[in-house]
């Protein structure tokens, strides 16, 4: 997994801290150079660019680099693990976000008389649907009771597919027609949720494209109606750099609070999950790992930091 970021970054640490021509070799320390940082990002731009890193996020990594190491004098021997852990730092402030804890919100709500309202959002084929369904396996097994809302009214067999993964599951569906209201589908799914005693929905929702206006609209209505206590963009981590663009229309739109990357065991790259991180600001909550329902894994910056430099 992430084979080519992890190639991308530490081939950075051992460019940035290699020696200087032979006769240098006989001093003891090492000073580095601004210079070295520079000179490694501009060869090597495009092969962190094919490992799925924005440019503005290897902006960011060289500038903060910089900061880090330009002028520092370190012992021989010591040089290539002290520019390690300056970009392990600066990995780990990137991603380390205060992730939402599920369980303390649907506690929390639980105290209020009412179901939490997690919303789910992303674009086509994103692994939207299964992802829900990993989440509500995730709290069933937590001890929660979930109900799921089939609020995506617009792409044909959706309800169909929700409904399948509920039957497996065990779980309660709430629906409506297809090309019904999808903020009227969740707002009565909530009702149903109080009344039969369920402690969170996890509400589908339409597919988005960037030109799609008609149901960006509909997102900002089932946000404004429902206001949910999650808004959770889940995003195909092999889309590559258009993942950003992903994010930052769907943090525009109606704010996210957090982000769900599907497909990770299959992508050897892996920049996606640093970029989307840097351009929200938000957190990355879980990774999709496969295609079961237990196929989730609660995201964890400094093991991520740390497999990918070691």
């Amino acid at each position: 997994m992430f084979g080519f970021l992890k190639k991308a970054l530490k081939k950075s640490v051992k460019e940035i801290s290699k020696d200087e021509p032979k006769g240098l070799k006989k001093l003891t320390t090492k000073t580095l150079s601004e210079k070295q940082v520079e000179e490694f990002f501009a060869k090597n731009e495009l092969e962190l660019l094919q490992a799925n890193i924005a440019v503005e996020v290897i902006d960011f990594l060289k500038d903060e680099l910089k900061k880090r190491v330009s002028g520092k004098t370190v012992r021989r021997g010591e040089v290539e693990r002290f520019v390690k852990n300056a970009f392990k730092e600066i990995l780990l402030e990137m991603l380390n976000k205060e992730q939402p804890d599920m369980k303390k919100i649907i506690t929390n709500t639980r105290k209020e008389g009412r179901p939490a309202c997690f919303v789910f959002m992303g674009f086509n084929g994103s692994g939207k649907t299964t992802t829900i369904a990993k989440v509500a396996e995730y709290l069933k097994s937590q001890g929660f009771r979930p109900v799921l809302v089939a609020s995506d009214t617009f792409r044909a067999a959706s309800i169909e597919q929700i409904e399948h993964h509920a039957k497996k599951l065990g779980l309660k569906v709430v629906k409506h027609k297809y090309g019904a209201d999808a903020a009227a589908v969740i707002f009565d799914a909530m009702k149903h949720a109080k009344s039969k005693g369920y402690d969170v929905v996890l509400a589908d929702t339409a597919g988005r494209v960037h030109t799609d206006r008609n149901l960006m609209d509909e997102l900002k209505k089932i946000v404004r109606v429902n206001k949910p206590d999650l808004k959770i963009l889940v995003i195909d981590s092999l889309t590559g750099n258009d993942a950003v663009e992903q994010a930052k229309t769907f943090q525009a739109a109606v704010g996210i609070d957090c982000v769900v990357m599907t497909k990770t065991d299959v992508n050897e790259k892996g920049g996606s999950i640093l970029s989307v991180c840097y351009a929200t600001g938000k957190p990355i909550l879980f990774l999709g790992t496969g295609q079961g329902y237990k196929d989730l894994k609660k995201f964890e910056p400094s093991r991520f930091v740390e497999e990918l430099l070691g």
